[in-house]
């Protein structure tokens, strides 16, 4: 059919708990999520968007642009096979010669996944994760990383509404899924977000969210207020686990 929209694919491998970043990333560029395959490190994202069909007048130029160049094309390699020695060697065609890089260059929401500060892949931030809620570790980390993306596993500690507001809500986030009874590890905090900032993302996705509930956290680090030893967070995505 003429009026049949045609897509174009891409296929995204993502960090565990990304997902949301990712997505998120790839739909300002016009990619639509059309399928979500959770796996147990990495998940893996299918995207599509329209093709963008070139207008009529521009295809008719082009198409003429071609037929001179093949027409140039071929009268210059009949003046050149006049004018060449039958015994010359033949030369191989420079672009023969050239192999594609093993490498290929990563898209933007693969380079943001890649980004992503884990306890796996840093050591300051899992030094952090063990430590007092109000060590210095807590300012350092703070100070060097803020602005940048974390992700651990994390339970909710403690959940509270923000001032009057019956849907907004300050929560306290800690590692590991001990949820109220975290001991360990600094005293994140999201403070006045509702429910759908949470960006939730999972098999199973609650409509509420409540003290002791586990997931994965992705979020951007804040400033640490040493006085009352508390980390602020951003959220980006939560995964539930």
């Amino acid at each position: 059919m003429a009026d049949e929209i045609k897509y174009e694919y891409k296929t995204v491998q993502t960090v565990r708990g990304t997902d949301g970043l990712v997505i998120s990333k790839m739909r300002k560029d016009g990619w639509e999520l059309v399928e979500q395959v959770p796996g147990r490190l990495r998940s893996t994202l299918n995207f599509r968007r329209p093709k963008k069909p070139l207008p009529w007048p521009l295809i008719g130029t082009a198409a003429a642009v071609l037929v001179i160049l093949a027409i140039v094309i071929g009268a210059a390699s009949v003046l050149s096979d006049g004018g060449e020695k039958k015994d010359a060697p033949e030369k191989p065609a420079a672009a023969a010669s050239e192999k594609p890089s093993a490498t290929p260059t990563p898209t933007a929401a693969e380079s943001a996944a890649a980004e992503v500060i884990t306890p796996q892949n840093n050591q300051e931030f899992a030094a952090l994760l063990k430590a007092d809620r109000c060590d210095e570790a807590n300012l350092d980390f703070a100070t060097r990383y803020k602005g940048q993306t974390v992700a651990f596993d994390g339970s909710i500690a403690h959940m509270a509404p923000h001032g009057d507001y019956d849907t907004r809500y300050d929560l306290l986030l800690g590692p590991g899924d001990k949820g109220p009874q975290t001991t360990i590890g600094p005293s994140f905090k999201y403070e006045d977000v509702n429910v759908f900032d949470l960006e939730l993302t999972g098999k199973k996705i609650p409509a509420t969210v409540g003290a002791g509930d586990k997931f994965r956290f992705v979020a951007e680090v804040g400033d640490f207020n040493a006085d009352q030893c508390l980390f602020f967070l951003d959220p980006i995505s939560t995964e539930t686990r």
